[in-house]
């Protein structure tokens, strides 16, 4: 297997997944904890391999996550677009950030897809979100280094059974 095939099959894969885990049913209590999975995962490869990763794929991946989670149609494919598209924009600062810093503009990032949410919500005529609307980004947060180290390991061993 060719390298190039390798790694699309590990992002496809865990593309795969965290749509997987956005369907992960939690109780009540938690779902506002529950980590936004499908933009984590393009903002690692938006870091590691924009070569791969563009808007294109970020819309088809929030078109997928829409269908599967019966939301508005292009309301995640939207996010993620936006959210991409800063990831890839600011990639070459944020790549050799320390993972503190880097874990922060994650969630500066997570937070302004919050925000880009939370406005075409409003359009659609819903009301304001609790307090708890505001928890996910953090989540996500304290997930992002796991996740790194998890997909970058990954990453890692195809690069080491490829030479």
């Amino acid at each position: 297997m060719t390298r190039l095939r390798a790694q699309f099959l590990l992002l496809a894969s865990s593309l795969a997944a965290a749509l997987l885990l956005t369907l992960m049913p939690l109780p009540a209590a938690l779902l506002p904890l529950k980590p936004y999975w499908p933009a984590l995962v393009l903002i690692f490869w938006s870091l590691e391999a924009p070569e791969h990763v563009g808007l294109g794929l970020a819309f088809a991946v929030g078109l997928f996550a829409d269908l599967l989670n019966g939301a508005l149609l292009g309301e995640q494919a939207l996010r993620l677009t936006a959210l991409t598209f800063i990831a890839l924009r600011f990639r070459a600062r944020l790549r050799f950030f320390p993972m503190w810093q880097q874990a922060l503009a994650v969630l500066a990032l997570l937070l302004n897809d919050r925000v880009l949410l939370l406005m075409v919500r409003a359009f659609a005529g819903d009301p304001l979100p609790s307090a708890n609307y505001w928890l996910e980004p953090f989540s996500g947060t304290l997930v992002w280094p796991f996740l790194f180290l998890l997909l970058d390991d990954l990453r890692a061993r195809l690069r080491v059974h490829e030479t």
